[in-house]
């Protein structure tokens, strides 16, 4: 792999050309097709929660860091108009800077052709381009700052010609620079915006401690500085904490598990299982060549490691595979790993992959010397279907041609609609629609002083779609409240009539409802709208109207549930 640099490099010209027909037409490309899918998809469940967090900004949040809040606000703030496609303008615009960012490391650490197919190998993987690239989540501000972190890494460590010692070689000696507090910098804007961050950081210092060369940087007085602008990067998150008596962190690495059901010991099978559905998310003609790729490089890392006898410049392309595989293999094993315990979600290893991409493409131009049409095939039918298959599945979110029954279903439908999981995802534009045209509802929004749900993911739908109507507080009367126990004190509605909204399956007992009914001297049916797609009904909207707020709701933690008698169960230490 020595060769990767030099047999691969560009010539000054076909950069230039490279750049304006190659990067350019994948950058733009790929946002026309992300464009199209963010405007017409539902949104997620998360996604409407992270709108929330725009209009409630604070310096952080209990489940994660604040710059999610900022990357959904932006649209909407902008435009004025709260649809999904405004809540996701800011993850399509930060990801084709992160595809800059990614191309720019690549092209320095090896080359420009390298560089290129990074891009054309992340734009094709549909976990990247629907997680980091669609749908608004705290992982469009890290990939951009992972991406940032590696760039400045590949300053650092692979300095330019001015730094550059005889035949083009760095000089015997690695000597820190300014740029170790920019690492700094830039490591903890990953931190505020996920807590992968941390592992980043770690990954970093790692690398440094593995190689003999990069430990001088542990040692310079630059890593002072380093730490200083870490820690003050990072007040937003240290403010927030100790403000809440560091519950975010709590709930990361404890609080969120303690609900988990499943068995308490390691699950070989579980592991196995979570692993190749990451390999399913990534697409599996690019997500295997990724693990095997990731696997042979450790491997040949492994023995360099123990045995350090290459020449000058082929070191130095092992430091730079050393530097990727670093910043990415702890976290990818990491999540694997963790996932023979609990359950793990597709997008928490996911920054490793985007790294191993660079490792991957370098081997795919390798391949594609050997076997150009086999890899032109690869490409352009692993583009082609996957457009395809994202096409076939928007369609149906929207218009439920696979639905059964639907007006527009293809061969009368396949999957009935009470089995369709897709009906998870609630149209908020349609339920803002029918809000504003059910008498009984539009009259109550004027009336009422607040509106609750009885589950967390659902306040965000509710709050789409009821806040381009009136602008009243949404909140989550539930164990498990999230952010909705730090947003608003149940104690300032006392007195006040509210609008309890819910979906169908919570209504099928009078359980949930009864649980309410102690709070408000009485709580009636006022509406059910119905939510269609294709024609049928796809979810139903039960809306009640609860009069006299009498006793404030008691959330299991933040500043409201600081009075309580005792610590609710799952937040004690």
């Amino acid at each position: 792999m020595a060769g990767w640099s030099n047999d691969q490099r560009s010539a000054p010209g076909d950069r230039k050309v490279g750049w304006a027909s190659g990067l350019l037409a994948l950058v733009l490309g790929g946002l026309l097709y992300r464009a199209i899918v963010a405007f017409w998809m539902l949104p997620g469940f998360d996604e409407a929660y992270y709108y929330l967090y725009s209009r409630y900004l604070n310096w952080s949040y209990f489940d994660h860091p604040p710059i999610v809040a900022l990357t959904t606000g932006v649209g909407w703030w902008l435009t004025g108009t709260i649809s999904p496609f405004t809540l996701r303008l800011g993850a399509l615009g930060l990801y084709c800077v992160s595809l800059v960012l990614l191309y720019l490391s690549a092209a320095r650490l090896f080359s420009a052709a390298i560089g290129r197919m990074t891009v054309a190998i992340v734009t094709l993987i549909p976990l990247f381009s629907i997680g980091f690239g669609i749908l608004t989540s705290p992982d469009n501000g890290l990939i951009l700052f992972w991406s940032a972190t590696l760039l400045v890494a590949s300053w650092e460590f692979f300095p330019g010609n001015s730094r550059l010692g005889h035949h083009g070689l760095i000089k015997a000696t690695y000597v820190p620079t300014w740029r170790i507090a920019l690492l700094g910098c830039t490591v903890a804007l990953a931190c505020l915006s996920k807590y992968h961050g941390f592992v980043l950081g770690l990954s970093l210092v790692g690398f440094c401690v593995a190689y003999r060369p990069y430990r001088a940087a542990l040692r310079s007085p630059w890593l002072l500085l380093t730490i200083v602008v870490f820690g003050l990067t990072l007040f937003p998150l240290w403010y927030w904490n100790s403000q809440h008596d560091w519950i975010s962190f709590r709930f990361q690495l404890g609080m969120r598990f303690d609900g988990n059901t499943g068995s308490s010991g390691f699950s070989l099978g579980q592991m196995v299982g979570y692993w190749l559905l990451s390999i399913v998310y990534l697409f599996p003609l690019l997500g295997f060549p990724l693990w095997w790729v990731a696997a042979k490089q450790s491997g040949k890392q492994a023995l360099f490691w123990v045995s350090p006898s290459l020449s000058g410049g082929e070191a130095q392309e092992h430091y730079k595979q050393a530097l990727i595989l670093w910043l990415s293999l702890p976290i990818m094993l990491l999540f694997t790993l963790l996932g023979g315990k609990q359950q793990i979600l597709p997008a928490w290893p996911a920054p490793g992959y985007w790294g191993i991409a660079i490792l991957l493409a370098a081997q795919v131009l390798v391949w594609q010397r050997r076997r150009p049409r086999l890899i032109r095939r690869w490409l352009w039918g692993s583009g082609l279907f996957l457009a395809s298959l994202s096409m076939v599945a928007l369609l149906h979110l929207r218009l439920g041609i696979l639905q059964q029954p639907s007006t527009y279903a293809i061969l009368g439908g396949l999957v009935p609609v009470e089995q369709d999981g897709s009906t998870e995802l609630l149209d908020t534009s349609q339920m803002q629609r029918l809000f504003a045209s059910t008498p009984e509802v539009r009259t109550a929004l004027d009336e009422v002083g607040f509106v609750f749900t009885n589950e967390y993911y659902l306040g965000g739908y509710f709050a789409m779609a009821i806040h381009p109507l009136v602008d009243l507080p949404v909140t989550a009367f539930s164990p498990d409240p999230r952010g909705f126990a730090f947003w608003h004190n149940p104690q300032d509605w006392v007195g006040q009539d509210a609008l309890y909204v819910t979906i169908d399956r919570f209504t099928e007992s009078d359980e949930i409802v009864d649980r309410y009914r102690p709070l408000f001297d009485s709580i009636e049916p006022l509406a059910t709208v119905p939510l269609r797609r294709g024609g049928a009904i796809t979810e139903t909207i039960h809306v009640y109207r609860a009069n006299n707020l009498r006793q404030a709701y008691e959330y299991p933690y933040g500043p409201s549930a600081r009075a309580l008698p005792q610590p609710p169960a799952g937040v004690a230490e």
